[in-house]
């Protein structure tokens, strides 16, 4: 360690952690400086989640030592560790969403006056504290009402009630707008200021660049460096990360055949957040879907897949009229969907990867009224091949997969469906840059099988890197669809934004 590690509030010493026999860190060393953010990068599975845990008292080292304000410590375990000033914000947020924001940040810990619950003083208390971060919102607000970044700011309030000093962020960007983001950011720049310690960890590298001070590189388990961040480009950090060259994050760009037969046609279709949207998709196509949050674009396809009713309008599947009542049906006629929510609703976290490969073309694996058990582990083996699925064991479970590894065996989940048109919502959403150029790679390679591809993404440089043609939606309709030169992110954000409408119809 340098002579920084001597002013640490917290410091990981030659940290080691073994999950039975299989180890997943490798004497790691890390600290983090009062009114510093410190950002922990790395692929998934790098060990960047085991190490946050140990940090916060949720998992004990197997070897090593961690030290808190000078002092060699061993951190109580379940979250008990907030007692001591360790705060960990998780990525799927932890709050009670029946429960107000005021009951939330003093749950398990409320004040009370002469035995009976002191709601006034709790209630200035958040209120003071709500004003604070700069949020408009009440104290008496159900969780279930706010949105996604409220809900992450209330989180980092929870933090400041527990007089946090050392606050460790996973992901905590992953489902905020670029404008939710900034406003973020600026809380976290004043937790700095009033000196608390930050450990922040995401795939966004320019985030990472934006907001962090000192930087740490996780790969396969083993510290690779720490350096200040003005130390380090984004290409740099992507190169340390993966320990190869990205120049080729992207794939070629094959032009699609504009000959080429058209699969899917939607004509003036109306359904839930979704007015009038008209387009043609054609075979070996990758087609991408643009826009604010909110612009209809997983709407238009829950539509299209039976997850939400057709109100009016027309899909045709090789010029045959559809209307799919679910995703069976869908899934039956060529058609499957993958979700953006790959947690809540893609995946059965509880479950082994075999089921959750084989669940969704089941009856493919089913002889004489019986689970082919020998034919799903043939289908686990390929998926595993074909996905570069990474797991340390066949029989662990999904949850404890990391996020890339998931959407991958989402990929291959699909793919056992024999399908001829794939939409895949948010491909790389929470995925690290290394495991983004395959899954960029995997999408080329299906659309020059002949197959065609919807790309629906928040991200705009990997709709411009992947999509042939790019469709952009603002308040439920495509107002533009840009292709060749005009596919970059000037034109993308002047139709995204209502500066620039072109009459759509295909």
């Amino acid at each position: 360690m340098d002579d920084s590690s001597n002013k640490a509030v917290l410091l990981a010493d030659r940290i080691s952690k073994s999950f039975g026999e299989v180890p997943v860190l490798f004497s790691v060393n890390f600290d983090v400086q009062a009114g510093e953010v410190h950002a922990l990068i790395g692929e998934n599975g790098a060990g960047k989640s085991t190490l946050m845990k140990i940090l916060g008292g949720f998992h004990a080292p197997t070897s090593g030592n961690l030290i808190y304000d000078g002092e060699e410590t061993v951190l109580p375990p379940n979250g008990q560790a907030e007692a001591l000033g360790i705060v960990l914000i998780h990525q799927e947020l932890n709050l009670a969403e029946q429960m107000t924001v005021e009951e939330n940040i003093f749950l398990g810990r409320e004040l009370s006056r002469n035995g009976f619950l002191d709601r006034k003083e709790m209630s200035q208390k958040v209120a003071s504290w709500l004003q604070e971060v700069g949020m408009n919102i009440s104290p008496n607000d159900r969780i279930s009402e706010l949105s996604i970044a409220e809900k992450q700011m209330v989180e980092i309030v929870k933090a400041m009630s527990r007089d946090a000093r050392v606050l460790i962020m996973d992901e905590p960007t992953a489902v905020l707008t670029d404008a939710e983001t900034e406003l973020f950011f600026q809380q976290v720049e004043k937790l700095k200021k009033r000196g608390v310690a930050i450990i922040f960890v995401s795939h966004k590298l320019a985030e990472v660049n934006q907001i962090a001070d000192r930087v740490t590189i996780l790969r396969d388990g083993q510290w690779i460096a720490t350096k200040p961040v003005d130390e380090l480009s984004l290409d740099s950090m992507a190169q340390m990360m993966v320990g190869r060259e990205l120049s080729n994050l992207y794939p070629p760009k094959n032009e699609a055949d504009v000959d080429s037969d058209i699969v899917l046609q939607v004509q003036n279709l109306v359904a839930p957040n979704v007015n009038n949207v008209s387009f043609e998709l054609r075979k070996g196509e990758i087609l991408g879907f643009s826009g604010l949050v909110g612009s209809g674009r997983t709407a238009l396809f829950e539509a299209i897949c039976g997850l939400s009713s057709i109100e009016e309008g027309q899909v045709y599947l090789d010029g045959q009229p559809v209307q799919f009542k679910n995703v069976a049906e869908a899934r039956d006629a060529g058609v499957t969907y993958l979700t953006k929510d790959r947690k809540g609703r893609g995946l059965l976290l509880e479950k082994t990867m075999r089921p959750n490969l084989t669940l969704m073309a089941l009856p493919k694996f089913v002889k004489n009224f019986m689970m082919d058990t020998a034919a799903e582990e043939e289908a686990l083996k390929r998926g595993i091949r074909r996905f570069d699925i990474r797991a340390r064991d066949p029989k662990v479970k999904v949850g404890d997969m990391s996020g890339g590894n998931q959407q991958k065996l989402l990929l291959a989940k699909i793919m056992e469906c024999d399908p001829r048109i794939v939409i895949i919502d948010e491909p790389t959403r929470g995925i690290d840059v290394g495991t983004k150029q395959q899954i960029y790679h995997f999408i080329a390679a299906l659309a020059a099988d002949g197959m065609s591809v919807v790309v629906i993404s928040s991200e705009m440089p990997e709709i411009i890197g992947v999509c042939h043609r790019v469709a952009v939606m603002r308040e439920g309709r495509i107002t533009g669809v840009v292709t060749g030169n005009d596919n970059n992110e000037t034109e993308i954000v002047r139709y995204a934004a209502g500066l620039k409408e072109a009459r759509v119809h295909g």
